[in-house]
């Protein structure tokens, strides 16, 4: 206990403000991003938007992949002009873009808010890995990163809940908790953050940039890095459902008010403190059980996994991702989901800490920093490719109303077509009346007629492909270098 204090002292405070930036900022982001699916395509009467799904799996696809690319870049100016002024322009940028994303309700203005956002956030991420790197030592690194990921994790579990509990009251106070978190942020920037010591860039902006975008396609000509991150597309396709699909998902087919009273029977205050006035436990706060796992567990993960090779570790860790998504709705149980989540949250400990690792692995000595560079191109990727699965095939597979409508129409019935006037809890009950159905028995009805949790078998297959294509590069490409 005294070394890891000892240790713990070693670290400048910009290290700790950058650390506590980081809990505030995952904190705003996935405060919102884990309700964001939700709240893009939830009925209209509720307070959200009621995009179809394929409207929000381009929104969220399209601009959460230019987020993932923008680093890229975004490096560059945070070394040009010094990461104080970066943050404090990310900072404003990320605050009014928060605040904005609540104001506006078109598709097209919440597009180009959203994108807004997300050049706020680009220009947020390669600085405070920069400070993390650049504060730590040989000696202080491993547990100094092990720090930095142990708090992202803090903050991505401690933000839903929030938000969780706010969307009950009114959508907008999500939105206004972010742009308050971020706010506390703008005073840790300004009046305790030092920046740390850095090589002065003599360069202009534009050459810097033209200069990293040529070493990206420089190391983007070996075939083995361009083929596995590639490859890796895939495994981040997968894994982006747990928050672009999931919480609709749970929303629309999942009866959450079985877990509150069970929780309910051994303590009403907890019930109350978790859940809704309705009975019910909010999607995001299940899906959040992923956050905490990885708080309570990576580390246990990670020095299990640490001995063996980053491939096979990869591989498994995909393998049990997978497993745990095909599991995710064998059954209509929502307790089932704490055993799934765990399972998949299980590969994605052992599987994600490893892809960065593997990088540098298979990266010539003298050009580690240039791979590594490349590390957000598949997270990207992954993005968009996640938001077309997850608007244009979840909506053909899975999306309650499209059933419905298939329903309605194949029965030949009568009901107004969606729109600012009726709504789709409207189309819900007024069908449910039509089919003499209560509102529970119609899910039952439409569940056991379209089978919708078929769609978890997709991203299966996209996972369990992942592994296919990741041991074929192996075998085939890579051979000697494990």
């Amino acid at each position: 206990m005294s070394r890891l204090s000892s240790t713990f002292k070693k670290f400048p405070r910009a290290f700790w403000v950058a650390n506590t930036m980081e809990l505030f900022e995952r904190w705003a982001w996935y405060g919102l991003f884990m309700v964001l699916a939700i709240y893009l395509t939830a009925s209209k009467d509720t307070g959200a938007l009621g995009f179809t799904q394929v409207q929000k799996g381009y929104l969220m696809g399209t601009v959460v992949a230019v987020l993932y690319f923008l680093p890229v870049i975004t490096g560059a100016i945070a070394d040009k002009y010094g990461y104080k002024k970066v943050l404090i322009l990310s900072y404003i940028i990320l605050s009014s873009g928060y605040l904005m994303m609540g104001i506006f309700k078109t598709y097209t203005s919440m597009w180009f808010v959203f994108l807004y956002l997300a050049v706020g956030a680009g220009l947020f991420k390669p600085v405070i890995s920069a400070t993390i790197a650049k504060t730590t030592n040989e000696k202080t690194a491993s547990i100094g990163f092990g720090i930095f990921y142990m708090i992202v994790n803090i903050g991505a579990f401690i933000g839903p809940i929030f938000a969780s509990k706010l969307r009950e009251v009114d959508w907008f106070f999500v939105f206004v908790m972010s742009s308050v978190v971020i706010g506390i942020n703008m005073i840790l920037v300004i009046f305790f953050f030092k920046e740390p010591e850095r090589k002065p860039n003599t360069e202009t902006l534009g050459k810097s940039m033209v200069t990293i975008i040529k070493n990206i396609f420089s190391a983007l000509k070996d075939v083995k890095l361009l083929l596995f991150l590639i490859i890796i597309i895939g495994f981040w396709t997968m894994y982006n459902q747990l928050f672009y699909t999931l919480p609709v998902f749970i929303e629309q087919w999942i009866d959450t008010s079985v877990i509150y009273n069970a929780i309910a029977n051994i303590s009403p205050a907890l019930a109350s403190a978790i859940g809704n006035d309705n009975g019910t436990i909010s999607p995001e706060m299940l899906v959040n059980i992923d956050a905490l796992y990885i708080v309570i567990f990576q580390i246990a993960v990670s020095t299990i996994v640490m001995k063996y090779k980053p491939l096979n570790t990869m591989i498994s860790g995909f393998i049990i991702c997978a497993i745990g998504i095909g599991l995710w709705f064998v059954t209509t149980n929502p307790f089932y989901l704490f055993l799934t989540i765990f399972i998949f949250g299980i590969g994605e400990m052992v599987s994600s800490p490893k892809i960065l690792e593997y990088i540098g692995r298979i990266a010539p000595k003298d050009k580690v920093a240039l791979y590594m560079g490349c590390y957000f191109l598949p997270m990207a990727g992954g993005n968009f490719f996640a938001g077309i699965i997850s608007g244009d095939v979840y909506g053909r597979m899975s999306d309650k109303i499209t059933l419905l409508r298939t329903e309605v129409e194949t029965r030949g019935l009568n009901i107004p077509e969606i729109s600012n006037n009726f709504t789709q809890n409207d189309f819900v009950n007024t069908a449910a009346a039509k089919l003499n159905m209560s509102i529970p028995e119609l899910s039952n009805h439409l569940w056991n007629t379209y089978n919708p949790y078929d769609f978890w078998m997709v991203v299966t297959g996209i996972g369990m492909g992942t592994v296919v294509l990741l041991w074929l590069y192996d075998r085939f490409v890579l051979r000697d270098k494990g």
